[in-house]
């Protein structure tokens, strides 16, 4: 089975429609992994859309309810401070997105983001493995119909 690492921004295209919701579904087929930090990362999408007007508080809550149900592994990262930390320095970027790739490159499969700016950074990293670690969600989902 097709194991990827997935994002916030993954899982609620599955609970909000918008660019992309069709290939997130896709990866629901997929053996899905992510850092526990994932939980509180929906929880603020969701209430950013609340805020920005695209969700009602009742449209947000049962979001975040289909979302507590997901088939998803949520890995403690715990133990991954100093190499989040070394590796959001080495990028430039957010340490909370460097706990995703590290549990990719520790389960040596793909990290699935929309998050360009951290695609970006990821390209720019003289390190190889971080730049092959993220995959497009469009590739990703392809990648499923294939297997």
């Amino acid at each position: 089975m097709t194991e990827f690492v997935i994002d916030a921004s993954i899982a609620v295209k599955w609970v909000v429609e918008e660019t992309g919701t069709a290939a997130a579904l896709a990866l629901r087929q997929a053996k899905l992994s992510a850092p526990d930090l994932f939980i509180p990362e929906c929880a603020n999408i969701l209430w950013k859309k609340h805020k920005l007007g695209q969700l009602t508080a009742g449209e947000a809550s049962a979001a975040a309810h289909l979302l507590e149900r997901a088939d998803i592994e949520l890995v403690p990262m715990g133990s991954q401070l100093l190499r989040a930390t070394a590796m959001s320095i080495d990028l430039d970027h957010p340490a909370y997105d460097c706990f995703y790739i590290l549990l990719a490159l520790d389960k040596g499969c793909a990290f699935v983001t929309t998050d360009q700016r951290l695609h970006r950074k990821a390209l720019q990293s003289p390190r190889k493995d971080v730049a092959a670690a993220i995959q497009d969600l469009a590739l990703a989902a392809a990648s499923i119909g294939q297997a």
